[in-house]
């Protein structure tokens, strides 16, 4: 298990980039005030990583909340994705640059590629390896890659991707994916852990937040930490952002780990990256 210390705290990806293990996550989040309060609060509150994406249309507020914030942008973690209909070589270049000048920064700390498109996602790759090697972007991954898009993608790729951004919450663990990113040098990342707010159902959560004394959140986002999986809760209420990072006064038991590994029943509440059609 890693050393999970505090909210600033980092795992390091295999290039040696420094990646702070909890973040704020953006989807949903309208762009302007919503989404300006939201990082800013976040950013004034400790969190040093927030995750966007082109089709969140917000990335104009997210950059506007962290120069409204009290952090230096190069104390932000900060990720952006490549949308779909941008994927392909010189249309992932001008979607990079695109979202650069919304977010009012020069670069950007990981950029993603947001689902496999096949053949498309290799020619994407080639263009965020040059990104990459341009020093225009610290990181470059992926997002809802399966073993196999993986497999597929690597006989093409320079550069190992170094992040995959995954659904997974108690419900969707994949471990035998999680264990295939790690063999390789990728680092898995959570999206959707409080399972589209269904999690708070879970008889079992009810009992461990009991057990604990902590929020059905807090135990979850927890658990994705000492499985080693980098998480990036969503909200825009300043008061769920504060509770969901008071994350660094317990830790979950080894059998409490392995409880919530068993509530595993392959369920989406995203969807699938084997069959979507955007």
């Amino acid at each position: 298990m890693r050393t999970i210390t505090d909210l600033q705290g980092t795992f390091q990806l295999h290039n040696g980039v420094e990646m702070p293990y909890f973040g704020l996550g953006v989807y949903l989040s309208k762009d302007g005030k919503e989404v300006i309060n939201a990082v800013k609060n976040a950013l004034d509150h400790g969190y040093r990583h927030i995750d966007t994406a082109s089709i969140y249309n917000n990335e104009e507020g997210v950059g506007e909340g962290i120069k409204q914030s009290t952090v230096d942008r190069k104390d932000v973690f900060l990720v952006s994705k490549v949308w779909n209909t941008d994927q392909g070589y010189d249309s992932t270049l001008k979607a990079f640059d695109a979202s650069l000048e919304r977010l009012g920064t020069d670069y950007l700390d990981l950029y993603l590629i947001h689902w496999p498109k096949g053949e498309k996602s290799k020619e994407t790759w080639k263009a965020m390896e040059r990104l990459y090697d341009e020093k225009r972007v610290r990181a470059i991954g992926i997002s809802n890659f399966l073993k196999h898009h993986i497999e597929d993608l690597l006989p093409d790729a320079k550069i190992v991707p170094m992040v995959n951004q995954m659904e997974f919450h108690p419900y969707l663990v994949q471990q035998e994916l999680i264990d295939f990113c790690h063999s390789i040098g990728i680092q898995y990342e959570a999206w959707s852990p409080l399972m589209q707010g269904n999690i708070f159902d879970l008889d079992t959560m009810k009992e461990l937040a009991k057990k604990y004394n902590k929020t059905i959140a807090q135990i979850v986002l927890r658990w994705d930490l000492q499985k080693g999986v980098i998480t990036i809760p969503k909200s825009s209420k300043k008061e769920r952002i504060l509770s969901n990072a008071d994350l660094f006064d317990f830790e979950i038991e080894s059998n409490d780990i392995r409880l919530l590994d068993s509530l595993n029943c392959d369920k989406r509440f995203g969807p699938d990256p084997d069959n979507f059609d955007f």
